[in-house]
């Protein structure tokens, strides 16, 4: 079952997937860049926080932009969502109770259903996740457990404890990797959906130090005055796309 929308230059589709994993269906938005055809093979970009993208990060006039002007490769965009902050809770913090359910869901079931619905090149480099605060951890730690299925991870202001460093410390194949990371430097008292208050910056430079020894391709910006809102991530959502998909 698909919905289709034609409100931008590109096509939007929902597709519907019944995860044996998760006991839900769940939702892939797909953006179609404007000039799609199966004729060519396309990097696939799977945004968690799937509905945040498209409506606060304006995902889908970028991609009408970024195309049009030649300044990403040809890429088709899949969003990702969760039903409310409690259910994104279980699935993307790494110790979530759905979270390895959700890691299945993502690696068994999504990642076939695209390779055989979108033509794409099938392997690491062509595909990245993306995603903000805990829908960024979700992306990275995605990506350096499969390195083989993710090779690129956008991740805007993630959340970042001991768990995350020892995983990404502990982890192999680092350098079949490239990375985008940003964090505010105002991400200093972060409301979080277990109703505590974190700091996310100075996590987040230990995560910078850390990474800047493993990878070779990796990028990292401190966002001046950066807060962990939507401004800021949809601000710096054109440089990310344009560094990483390319």
């Amino acid at each position: 079952m698909l919905t289709i929308s034609r409100a931008r230059k590109g096509t939007m589709i929902d597709e519907h997937i019944h995860s044996q994993y998760l006991k839900e269906t769940m939702t892939l938005r797909i953006y179609k860049p404007e000039n799609f055809s199966p004729m060519y093979k396309y990097h696939i970009c799977i945004a968690h926080d799937g509905n945040d993208y498209y409506n606060l990060g304006r995902l889908a006039t970028l991609s009408d932009q970024l195309h049009e002007n030649v300044e990403i490769t040809d890429t088709v965009f899949v969003g990702i969502h969760y039903i409310d902050r409690f259910d994104r809770l279980k699935k993307y913090h790494p110790d979530g109770e759905l979270h390895e359910a959700y890691t299945k869901f993502l690696i068994n079931e999504v990642v076939p259903y695209l390779d055989d619905y979108l033509p794409s090149y099938h392997m690491g480099h062509s595909r990245c996740l993306m995603g903000d605060s805990l829908a960024g951890t979700l992306s990275l730690l995605m990506a350096v457990k499969y390195p083989n299925t993710f090779g690129k991870v956008i991740m805007q202001s993630p959340f970042v404890n001991d768990t995350v460093l020892n995983i990404v410390k502990s982890a192999k194949q680092m350098d079949l990797l490239e990375i985008y990371h940003t964090i505010g430097t105002n991400e200093l008292e972060v409301p979080m959906s277990d109703g505590n208050i974190a700091d996310f910056l100075a996590p987040n430079r230990k995560l910078n130090e850390l990474l800047e020894t493993m990878l070779s391709e990796y990028t990292f910006f401190e966002l001046q005055q950066g807060e962990h809102t939507w401004k800021y991530w949809q601000e710096d959502l054109s440089r990310a796309l344009t560094t990483i998909l390319v």
